[in-house]
Order: structure tokens, then C-alpha cells, then sequence
């Protein structure tokens, strides 16, 4: 298998959930061997590209941020960008943007992926590296837990449980294979509770949040309109952001992630307990096989998917 890069640019714009701010995006084909790179086009300097990778998320405050960690360069809410990147299997690109924040758009990563397909995937002829789980690892932090262990494939088993009866006791166990992102996950938004709303406000996070771009429930009411997607649209959702997070690992996974009650800060802890000791995974060139279990498209799914 190869690694792949878009065949042009395509660019998105929109307000940012937490900071409010409108900026725009430009996502660029890049070499074999680049990964996947933000640039703060707005800052000038050579600190102003942040590698998406693990080892730079700076907060986890109900969304994944990462900066360069030494001029101050941050990039904000990057999981539903980076899902939609692993799940069209784009291994390189270079992401200018103009502000410190990715566009929410519509709350989920179906636009990214809308917009990435229509792009088109390239292949560049260089070989693929797979991060292979060969040792289970757990990280819990009070009734969250989230683990990553051995499997022949890449799987998800997400579970949430919320007071609101809205949401209550969800769980979903997907074999992200080829398509099954963009088929299952992709259209998935994010979604707050209505009294948790002016507290994110008042902490400075949620500032650009509107029903137009997340579900909002109250008690046993979902306040938009137009109603769920999904009837499990909550942990889908999650599910949605755990590729995203995932996707830091700068390879893709192929192992069993398991989560319970967790978020961006436990899953960005077990991708620093993974990598600190190499009796936990192995890095291998990817096999013509492997596109069975990678969530990547193939030439006979990826029409499907963009119609």
C-alpha cells in the first residue's frame, strides 16, 4: 500500500466553535514522508507550522489543540478535520490556515470529507506505515477508561452515559474498514447540554456554538429543529472524535480502541503511553492486504461514498 495526498487543494471557511472566530482553510497535496502539517499563515516565522501528531497537543478542553509548544502558534479543534483525513485515507497535506481555530461548519466532518472527495485522492508511490498493537494498554482517569489492545483489524467500541435522558446509556462497536467512516460516522455532530452552554461561554470556549453547528438537548429534549441524524448520533459523534484524536499517531492504527466515558484528554494520554515504551506496538511497511481493515477508501467505494 501507498501513501496518498490530495490531487489539488480545496479550501473551507466558517466560524470557529470555541474562539468564534471566522477563518479559512486551504488543504494542499504534500510529498510522501510530510504527514499531515498546520500552518498559521496569519503568524510569520518558521514557528508558525505545527505537525498534527500527539506529541504536540498543548490542551484538551473539550476539543484537541495543538502548537509548536515554543512561539505560541496553536491550532484549535483539529479531531473532525484529522477523522475526515484518516477516514478518505489522506496520509499528507499541508493545512494553511488563517486564525487559531478549525472551522466547526456543520458540527460534523462530513463537509471536510464532502470537499476532500471531491478533490480526489492521489497516490505517491511510497510505501505506507502501519503501528501495529502488539501489548494491551489502558489509561483510567476517574469513570473514564480507554485502552487500545491487540486485533486484526482497526475497531472502535465507544460507550457514553449522560444524566440527560436525551442522551442517557449509548454504546457502538464499528470495524472501521474501508467506507466505514464516511458510511456510518462522518455525518455525526457535536453535541452540548443547554446548561452547560453559558459555562463554556463564560470560560472563554463555545463562543461561535449555535444550533446550526451542534445538538443542543435540554433534559429529554434535543432543541434543533431538524432532530438527530442518528438516533445514536451522541456516541457516533464520539466515536467520530476518537478517529480524529487517533489519527496523531502519524500512522494508521491497526488494534482494538475501547472507551468508556472518555474524551480528547484520556485518548491524546494512552497515545503518550503507547509510544513510551516500543514493547507496546510495531512499525511495518503496510501490506496490499491491509486496505481491508484501514478506514480508507478504495477505488470501488470511494464513488459510492461521493455520490
Amino acid at each position: 500500500m501507498q501513501q496518498a495526498t490530495l490531487a489539488r487543494a480545496v479550501m473551507l471557511e466558517g466560524v470557529g466553535l470555541h474562539r468564534g472566530v471566522h477563518t479559512r482553510l486551504r488543504i494542499q497535496p504534500a510529498p510522501a514522508g510530510h504527514g499531515i502539517v498546520f500552518r498559521r499563515v496569519d503568524l510569520a516565522g518558521e514557528e508558525n507550522r505545527i505537525p498534527a501528531l500527539w506529541s504536540h497537543v498543548v490542551d484538551t478542553r473539550l476539543n484537541t489543540t495543538i502548537g509548536t509548544g515554543r512561539g505560541g502558534a496553536v491550532v484549535s479543534t483539529i479531531e473532525h478535520l484529522m477523522a475526515a483525513l484518516a477516514g478518505v485515507g489522506v496520509h499528507n497535506a499541508l493545512i494553511d490556515i488563517d486564525g487559531p481555530e478549525v472551522p466547526i461548519l456543520d458540527g460534523s466532518a462530513a463537509p471536510f470529507v464532502a470537499a476532500l472527495l471531491e478533490a480526489g485522492i492521489a497516490p505517491l508511490g511510497a510505501p505506507l506505515e502501519v503501528i501495529e498493537i502488539t501489548a494491551p494498554i489502558e489509561v483510567r482517569r476517574g469513570e473514564a477508561l480507554v485502552r487500545l489492545e491487540p486485533a486484526a483489524t482497526f475497531e472502535i467500541d465507544y460507550a457514553i452515559a449522560f444524566d440527560e435522558p436525551a442522551i442517557g446509556r449509548q454504546q457502538k462497536r464499528l470495524r472501521l474498514a474501508n467506507g466505514a467512516f464516511c458510511d456510518e460516522l462522518a455525518d455525526s455532530r457535536t453535541f452540548c447540554r443547554l446548561a452547560d452552554v453559558e459555562i463554556m461561554k463564560a470560560n472563554g470556549l463555545a463562543l461561535g456554538g449555535s444550533l446550526e453547528n451542534a445538538i443542543v438537548v435540554d433534559g429529554a429534549r434535543v432543541l434543533n429543529e431538524e432532530g438527530l441524524r442518528h438516533a445514536d448520533e451522541y456516541v457516533r459523534h464520539k466515536m467520530l472524535d476518537a478517529l480524529g484524536d487517533l489519527a496523531l499517531a502519524g500512522a494508521p492504527i491497526r488494534g482494538r480502541y475501547i472507551a468508556r466515558r472518555a474524551g480528547h484528554a484520556v485518548t491524546n494520554a494512552l497515545l503518550r503511553r503507547l509510544f513510551a515504551d516500543p514493547a507496546n506496538y510495531r512499525r511495518r511497511p503496510a501490506m496490499p492486504g491491509d486496505a481491508r481493515w484501514m478506514p480508507g477508501l478504495t477505488d470501488e467505494s470511494a464513488p459510492r461514498l461521493a455520490g
